[in-house]
């Protein structure tokens, strides 16, 4: 066969040329033939040559060959056995913890307890030692685990407390990879080494997360500032494993204790995390936001425009800000706090019900910035929004109803209410009062004479009494039956809230 050379990429930095038309290099047209420099090494000719060398020569050329492939296949094969045994090792994790924790839950819970005090007490004790176990398992486990651990931190409304307070550390635990895996990873997708695309790429990354890692650079073509997201090599290699880990957990648990069933968890993780995995559709998703609000005014919202992405590699404009929520840099800035709410609340709101929106689903602190523009006088900020791999479109009617249930709910209409959390989720008269409690994080009472007043601290113990008293299971219960979309909708709804 002929050697194989890189060919010469052309119109590199064009978003058109990778995002818009899907093309992998690593997929076509990133090799061509190279013509031989000698003449070819044809079977004739190695049936002269050998014919001239007899006796030792042969036999040598025999076993050499014999023990090159021994020794590339003992090399491959020594590979497999390295995966294998890293492969067990995780699953032992996973299922070892998952045992002796249903194991911890079952004797607790049959404890004959004197009085119910000590029973929550055995119960928390229990949640306790279950959720530090779990955390070790997510910290040596890596990969998407820490995601898992992450969102899981953020359940405080379905998890006990003793749970989400334990995995808060793994929200600034972040793995970094290294330069070395990311010169690598970006020799396999493009073809080309850092060097000839970058004319300067800061080996640490300025910020990581879970999935993926940026890098400050500057372009070679245009010596533009640009931001380089890049996946951490290692997910490649473990993602189908560790989704399956997840989805075997989730529903084991819910074989022991049905009533709990978290298993929409691990099903919605198997329908985005791919998604979320794949950097180029990132890029379309961003440009598309980016063009719906450009015809939105009164939203200052600024989105870092794509220079080029692949599957596991996206470079984009380089926008800097701060948090929402440093006050600090509001303050000394002179940016209202008000108008900032104000803004990230017009900006998400017309994302859920503008006709037509992209549905930015993760927002969260760290994927909003906030940065001064002294050239616009009201608001006098932007909101650079972030991290664009996990979107959905709203069907219309959805949008609409949705629209309308939030009305009939300003309006305390409790029968537009039902009416309209039916159409929208599937919500029966029996299910309507917890719905309606959670989507609004009121009373029910309150829902039905009157969203618009403060809640009381009263209201606020009834409700933390109503899920120590069984609420909780029944909301586990109801979420495990809405649809994925309304979830992500209602997510997203919990951001304009600010």
């Amino acid at each position: 066969m002929a050697a194989m050379r890189p060919v010469t990429w052309r119109g590199l930095s064009s978003p058109s040329f990778f995002i818009r038309k899907g093309l992998s290099p690593s997929k076509k047209c990133l090799y061509e033939p190279r013509q031989a420099q000698s003449q070819p090494f044809t079977y004739s000719t190695r049936a002269r040559k050998l014919k001239r060398n007899k006796g030792v020569k042969r036999s040598t050329v025999v076993i050499a060959s014999a023990g090159s492939a021994v020794g590339v296949g003992a090399l491959a094969f020594s590979d497999k056995i390295q995966h294998g045994y890293a492969a067990a090792e995780r699953t032992g994790r996973v299922v070892s913890t998952l045992m002796v924790c249903i194991n911890d839950y079952r004797v607790t819970l049959k404890h004959e307890a004197r009085d119910e005090a000590e029973r929550n007490s055995f119960l928390k004790a229990c949640h306790k030692r279950c959720a530090e176990r779990t955390l070790d398992v997510l910290e040596r486990n890596g990969s998407i685990f820490i995601k898992l651990g992450q969102h899981l931190s953020s359940m405080n409304y379905l998890l006990p407390l003793e749970w989400t307070e334990t995995f808060i550390p793994l929200q600034d635990k972040c793995p970094v990879s290294s330069y070395k895996s990311i010169e690598e990873m970006f020799i396999k997708d493009t073809g080309r080494p850092i060097a000839d695309l970058f004319d300067d790429f800061e080996e640490n990354p300025i910020g990581a997360a879970s999935l993926a890692q940026v890098h400050r650079a500057t372009l070679k073509d245009s010596g533009q500032k640009v931001a380089v997201k890049v996946q951490h090599p290692a997910l490649e290699e473990w993602v189908p494993l560790d989704l399956a880990l997840t989805r075997f957990t989730f529903a084991t648990l819910k074989r022991f204790f049905p009533e709990y069933d978290l298993e929409w968890l691990s099903n919605e993780m198997e329908f985005s995390l791919p998604q979320e995995l794949d950097f180029a559709l990132e890029g379309e998703n961003a440009l598309r936001a980016k063009a719906y609000f450009k015809n939105i005014h009164d939203a200052p919202l600024v989105i870092p425009d794509v220079k080029w992405g692949l599957k596991r590699i996206l470079v984009m404009e380089y926008i800097t800000g701060h948090r929402p929520d440093d006050l600090d840099y509001l303050d000394s800035n002179s940016i209202d706090r008000d108008e900032v709410s104000a803004a990230l609340s017009r900006i998400f709101n017309e994302m859920i019900f503008g006709d037509g929106a992209p549905l930015h689903c993760d927002p969260h602190g760290g994927n909003i910035a906030i940065r001064k523009n002294a050239s616009r006088r009201k608001p006098n900020f932007d909101v650079v929004l972030y991290d664009h791999g996990l979107y959905r479109d709203i069907p219309k009617q959805l949008r609409r109803d949705y629209a309308k249930l939030w009305l009939a709910v300003i309006d305390a209409d409790e029968k537009k209410m039902r009416k309209y959390a039916f159409d929208v989720a599937g919500i029966t008269d029996e299910q309507f009062p917890l719905f309606a409690s959670a989507i609004t994080g009121r009373d029910f009472r309150v829902v039905t004479t009157s969203v618009m007043t403060s809640r009381s601290d009263k209201e606020k113990e009834e409700i933390s009494g109503a899920m120590g008293d069984g609420m909780l299971q029944q909301l586990v219960q109801l979420l495990g039956r809405v649809p994925r979309i309304i979830l992500l909708i209602l997510k997203t709804n919990d951001l304009s809230k600010w």
